[in-house]
């Protein structure tokens, strides 16, 4: 009875034994995984000590896999279920189509994305503006509802990103930045009659797609606004461009993805992503005739005016 015992106690060992050097492969790669981006967040909000060989770099990131490798080696058990519950979880997203294993990846990529490569934020649009210049006159050249604006909105994003598939959720933003594609590759600019400050409306600017600064963002305002977008313009003193509004910060990860790796690869490569956080916290991306990209350099990061369509 006693060697029956020990039999089975040594069989389960062995068992055990044969599961261990798994739990610890999941355990190491898991730690990898929250390892990254909690290096990347803290080397980014530290004081670079410049040591040499970029020693502090390797010794901080070995300290961070330590101490997460520790607390996962503690909580191991509870490390374990909790992974294989989320991945039931995930698989059941994947079976029904909402959110599963490729949801995930493209998160984590445009989390990462967005941390490795950092985008321009611009200083904070404070309440307090100078009054914007023509601002009923511009108001009324907005005209989105005019339907040669409106067919022209809805061309361009037809004719541009229609086979982008799997981000549902800014299927309008993306719409907007085939607007923004097709008056970009359309975009004639032209002075204004000597003397005169004309402003056409964004009905008039369609037929020939030319005309000054504040045309095109007229223009472009009135066809981002006419498909669902929110835009809104920003005074420099002597130039006007528009903005879109994305969302907040959680947003400008998919979207900093989706300018720079899907739909504005070619044309941003190597290039950073300028924006403005206003006082609620709302991030408006750059759309300057002058911008080959969403999020293109400012012509001018003087700020006088903004003017908000709503």
């Amino acid at each position: 009875m006693i060697q029956e015992t020990r039999t089975k106690l040594k069989a389960l060992r062995s068992r055990f034994q044969l599961k261990r050097p798994w739990n610890n492969i999941v355990i190491f790669l898991l730690n990898i995984l929250i390892a990254i981006p909690v290096f990347i967040i803290i080397h980014q909000n530290i004081i670079d000590p410049e040591w040499p060989f970029q020693i502090d770099r390797i010794l901080l990131f070995i300290s961070i896999v330590a101490i997460i490798q520790l607390i996962l080696r503690l909580l191991r058990t509870i490390t374990i279920i909790a992974l294989g519950i989320y991945l039931l979880v995930l698989m059941y997203g994947t079976t029904i189509g909402n959110y599963g294993f490729s949801e995930v990846f493209e998160d984590y990529r445009s989390m990462m994305y967005l941390m490795l490569d950092d985008a321009n934020p611009q200083d904070l649009i404070i309440s307090k503006l100078l009054p914007f210049p023509n601002k009923t006159k511009i108001l009324n050249a907005i005209d989105f509802q005019n339907p040669k604006v409106r067919n022209f909105a809805v061309m361009a994003t037809a004719d541009n990103f229609r086979d982008v598939k799997g981000y549902n959720e800014y299927r309008m933003i993306i719409q907007c930045f085939a607007v923004f594609k097709e008056i970009k590759e359309k975009w004639n600019y032209v002075d204004d009659p000597k003397g005169r400050e004309y402003i056409a409306a964004a009905s008039e600017t369609v037929m020939h797609f030319s005309g000054d600064c504040d045309d095109h963002a007229i223009f472009m305002a009135a066809s981002i606004r006419a498909v669902g977008g929110t835009p809104r313009l920003i005074h420099t003193g002597g130039h006007i461009y528009p903005e879109m509004l994305i969302g907040n910060k959680k947003d400008l990860e998919a979207i900093n993805y989706l300018i720079k790796e899907v739909l504005f690869k070619r044309e941003s490569k190597g290039k950073e992503i300028h924006y403005h956080i206003d006082e609620r916290g709302q991030i408006w991306l750059n759309l300057d005739y002058t911008a080959r990209y969403p999020g293109g350099p400012f012509m001018s990061e003087e700020i006088l005016g903004a003017l908000t369509l709503n």
